[in-house]
């Protein structure tokens, strides 16, 4: 497969399903861009197949795959031939790509979070170390904002994905503060958008809206069309969350959507 053609295939992929980045990498270079969509349709192969319909046996299997694959010539696979030359391209560092497979195989393993310490850890892997991948192609050196932009995102995503990720079997939201607000997994079946859940999610939005603030001090060490990635799809998801804020955090009949117009509006204030 050449590299032009997986190029096409991993920006088809990011058009496709990603909600939210499609419309901040449009505003990059091309090479960048390309950089960029390869990563992102890494970190979907990890998502799908943690949760995909296989027996578990065979995601480990699959997942391990990938760790090895990353180590080794790339296969006639889009998704990897792009991001072995995005790999020739940018210095995206081998242990973050490594993470995001441990948090697909944590994923199999744990369903649930005791705190919110063990929840940080697992957002680390999921979702900071693609802030990690990405700021090595956006050409800056703060990783440790990228991380917490990261975790960020994720924590919106939880927010956001509560009755998705209920029907896989999974609650991310700590342990310790559903039971501090009052609020029980039954509660979570039921979708029952009590008052206690009000006070729980509002608890959640504010952390969240914290590590936004924290990660977008990223902004001031890129330049300008990366900076303006970054600050597209942080307001894509700080948009997400009033959403959900105005409904409540009654999120239990699926996320709200934004429209096209609302996102190019998003993008077109990042111009501005």
């Amino acid at each position: 497969m050449t590299t032009a053609r997986a190029y096409a295939e991993v920006e088809r992929l990011t058009r496709q399903r990603a909600r939210n980045f499609a419309y901040g990498i449009m505003v990059l270079p091309r090479e960048k861009r390309r950089a960029i969509a390869a990563i992102y349709a890494f970190a979907r192969r990890v998502d799908d197949i943690a949760d995909g319909d296989l027996d578990p046996e065979r995601k480990r299997t699959q997942l391990h795959e990938l760790h090895a694959a990353l180590d080794g010539p790339a296969r006639d696979d889009a998704m990897l031939v792009a991001l072995a030359d995005a790999r020739t391209r940018f210095p995206i560092p081998a242990e973050a790509l490594h993470a995001l497979v441990h948090g697909g195989l944590q994923d199999l393993d744990q369903s649930r979070y005791a705190d919110f310490e063990e929840l940080r850890g697992y957002c680390t892997k999921v979702a900071g170390a693609v802030g990690v991948c990405c700021v090595a192609v956006y050409g800056s050196e703060d990783v440790e904002r990228a991380e917490t932009l990261g975790i960020a995102l994720q924590l919106i995503n939880i927010i956001r994905d509560v009755a998705e990720d209920w029907q896989l079997g999974r609650v991310y939201i700590p342990q310790d503060e559903l039971a501090s607000f009052g609020v029980s997994e039954a509660d979570i079946a039921a979708g029952d958008a009590s008052a206690a859940w009000h006070s729980l999610m509002t608890f959640q939005a504010e952390r969240a809206r914290a590590y936004l603030q924290d990660g977008l001090g990223l902004l001031r060490s890129l330049d300008g069309r990366s900076a303006l990635c970054v600050s597209t799809f942080a307001g894509l998801y700080r948009a997400t969350l009033e959403r959900i804020e105005a409904r409540g955090f009654d999120v239990f009949d699926g996320p709200p959507h934004l429209s096209t117009l609302t996102k190019l509006r998003i993008v077109g204030q990042g111009l501005w």
